[in-house]
């Protein structure tokens, strides 16, 4: 079974865009959009393996080596750094990763001048490393979801998520006040297996390249 090339996917519209883009370089992989259950599909004929993982372990899998292949947000590799190859940005699922804060203090706010400032967030290695390098001293709360919630009732002042319209931000009076960085997601490779399965992985990495 080791002569198989397993991808670690997560759910989503990552699932449905990575499958879309494997049809087009001659890989099927049409049965993960199936209803089923199982979280690991194969194609023996062309020795594939995928697995359905949740996007923050695509990383450690891959790491690991028990998927050789990964497709996650780059917001995800920039929280975790683990040690593994991004060889292409693979241009889908696109989003900022930005601070934002209610509309109200945005008005007479300065970031230049922030000194000691409490964030909620998700991403709390990137806040801090972020905040770090501008010399701001931060107080970070780690949350999981609604994050834009965290200055409406007063649990921050500011945030830290990803942005891709607006819409939730503005429905919920809040504005981006810096961009941290630009999202999109990537193709990761464990490094042992670039080597040993080298030939294989290096034609659908050039042949993914092509496309986007």
């Amino acid at each position: 079974m080791s002569d198989f090339i397993t991808i670690a996917i997560p759910k989503g519209r990552i699932l449905e865009e990575s499958v879309e883009l494997f049809s087009k370089i001659g890989i099927d992989c049409d049965e993960l959009l199936s209803k089923s259950r199982k979280l690991i599909f194969e194609n023996a004929a062309q020795k594939m393996r995928y697995m359905i993982v949740r996007a923050t372990d695509v990383p450690t899998y891959v790491e690991y080596g028990a998927a050789d292949l990964g497709i996650v947000g780059k917001d995800t590799l920039m929280e975790q750094e683990k040690d593994v190859y991004e060889p292409l940005d693979l241009k889908f699922g696109y989003c900022r990763m930005m601070v934002a804060e209610p509309a109200g203090l945005a008005k007479d706010d300065d970031p230049s001048r922030w000194t000691n400032i409490r964030i909620a967030t998700k991403y709390p290695h990137v806040a801090e490393k972020y905040f770090a390098a501008k010399g701001v001293q931060i107080e970070l709360i780690k949350l999981y979801g609604s994050i834009e919630l965290a200055p409406l009732v007063g649990l921050s002042e500011r945030i830290v998520d990803l942005v891709s319209t607006g819409e939730t931000l503005k429905q919920n009076g809040l504005v981006e006040v810096e961009t941290i960085a630009e999202i999109t997601t990537r193709l990761i490779v464990n490094r042992a297996s670039l080597k040993i399965k080298n030939k294989r992985i290096s034609e659908i990495i050039a042949g993914l390249e092509k496309l986007v």
